[in-house]
């Protein structure tokens, strides 16, 4: 995909969320029973390196009905009579399931989930991570049993291009079956059954729109339960919900305070202690000390500060509306979710690939996050925001950041720099064609924060090369998973 000119590509992406809802409303999405523009086959995915599964095989899938048999019969009269009596909602539905990226409504659904609950970063990149390696996983899962039972599809018409591997079981009911288990596990307080309803409707629009058998979705929707299951076990020792803060902070002007007038809490404390997917111990990736508080370079930074607000340009201060990421919004890790969610769609990516896709970018930004909350909370930093220092230090007693309020942490390293410098550099791994503007992108994304006014310039000079850092790790592991294989 070629590079897109920075102001408009912010300006496209900031309508994502708009787009995906007229998109879902209209049915649009891939050329009707066109199969011409599909990717090629994927017959080695099922050997591809999962995170959770030990194998694409540890999940047993039952073969398929045998041809010619009763329960193949019935299958395909269930077939017809679905594709008979298939309504205009099943229709919108199939063509949303089955429109790349394919994970893509379930990333959606983690958003709403994020945008609904009170603002807590770190728990939602865990969430986007679990979901995504979930999803990724159920695919592998569902691509080694397709090529140990070689099903061929229906022989009718399709509304929807059809995979071009085998059918049994649903790749996509396998994802549907993956995350909406995993997201009722992240989120207990939303119905269970409404998720499990919304993914067995995934599955049921791609039977009514003639893509697969009845069994192919049933198989798809169980094993995608199975490869949750995983998952929420793992989740469950990752220390979330289990490993509690103390209560206790450092006071004083030199440390971080909620803005003049807040009572707010800090956020998460102790997720620097969670357990990542790969990057611990995140202590390693520890930048060096912030300046002491009213020292020459502290207060340098915060003359930095206002220089910078005093000189903000038109496009600065759209990058850092963009950015900012508040309560009510998907948080830093969904928005690059949208923006490589609209950049996916024009990649010519199988299923796999664009399950694998989202799943390094999330585990990538999930371990970044650990990695700078450790940083955030050590002992003795707890780094003060501008807003407050700038007013205690008498530099301008009603100073106003561009972006108010500022977030419930502390300041250095900045978390949104964090993830994006994970998140630059694993899709500039994933699409080295355009890899400047991946890693522009991040920059972007990073000085936002210095433009938004809700952090020091060295806050976000520590940010990107940690979540750089971070994401090698995760890059060097997705070289040796086997997708790169010819």
């Amino acid at each position: 995909m070629a590079a897109v000119e920075p102001g408009s590509a912010w300006r496209t992406a900031a309508a994502v969320a708009v787009t995906l809802a007229l998109l879902a409303s209209a049915g649009c999405g891939g050329s009707d029973g066109d199969e011409d523009d599909l990717p090629a086959k994927e017959a080695t995915a099922g050997a591809w390196k999962t995170w959770v599964l030990e194998s694409g095989s540890e999940v047993r899938v039952p073969p398929p009905p045998n041809v010619g048999s009763a329960a193949a019969k019935r299958d395909e009269r269930e077939l017809k009579q679905a594709v008979k009596n298939r309504t205009k909602a099943q229709e919108s539905a199939a063509r949303t399931y089955t429109r790349a990226p394919a994970v893509e409504p379930w990333i959606e659904q983690n958003i709403q989930r994020v945008a609904g609950k009170p603002k807590d970063v770190p728990a939602s990149s865990r969430a986007y991570s679990n979901t995504t390696v979930a999803m990724y996983d159920a695919v592998i899962a569902a691509m080694h049993w397709k090529y140990v039972y070689k099903r061929e599809s229906p022989d009718d018409d399709s509304l929807v291009p059809r995979s071009p591997d085998p059918s049994y079981p649903s790749e996509h009911a396998a994802i549907a079956g993956a995350a909406s288990r995993v997201l009722a596990y992240l989120y207990p307080d939303y119905p269970r059954a409404r998720l499990d309803e919304r993914a067995e409707d995934a599955a049921q629009s791609l039977v009514a729109a003639g893509a697969i058998y009845p069994s192919d979705a049933r198989a798809g929707l169980e094993l995608g339960r199975g490869v949750a299951e995983k998952v929420i076990a793992k989740a469950k020792t990752d220390g979330a919900g289990t490993i509690k803060w103390d209560g206790k902070r450092p006071r004083g002007p030199e440390h971080w305070e909620p803005d003049p007038g807040s009572t707010g809490q800090p956020n998460r404390p102790e997720a620097g202690r969670w357990k990542t997917w790969m990057s611990d111990p995140v202590s390693r990736f520890r930048p060096k000390p912030p300046p002491k508080y009213g020292s020459k370079a502290f207060i340098a930074n915060a003359r930095d500060v206002m220089r910078v607000k005093e000189q903000l340009t038109d496009r600065q201060k759209r990058l850092a509306d963009f950015w900012e990421g508040m309560e009510g919004t998907a948080l830093p890790a969904g928005i690059w979710n949208r923006v490589a969610i609209q950049y996916a769609r024009d990649e010519k990516l199988s299923v796999p690939r664009q399950a694998r896709t989202f799943a390094l970018l999330n585990v990538a930004m999930a371990d970044a996050g650990g990695a700078v909350w450790d940083s955030k909370y050590l002992t003795g930093w707890w780094d003060p925001r501008p807003i407050t220092s700038i007013r205690d230090l008498g530099l301008d007693k009603k100073w106003q950041s561009y972006l108010d309020p500022t977030p419930l942490f502390p300041a250095y390293p900045s978390g949104t720099s964090g993830y994006s410098g994970a998140a630059g550099e694993t899709l500039a791994y994933l699409f080295p064609d355009d890899a400047k503007m991946w890693r522009r992108r991040a920059k972007e994304a990073g000085y936002s924060r210095l433009w938004g006014g809700s952090h020091w310039r060295i806050d976000v000079e520590a940010g990107l090369p940690l979540g750089q850092k971070v994401a090698r790790g995760v890059v060097e592991r997705a070289k040796q998973d086997g997708a790169d294989k010819p």
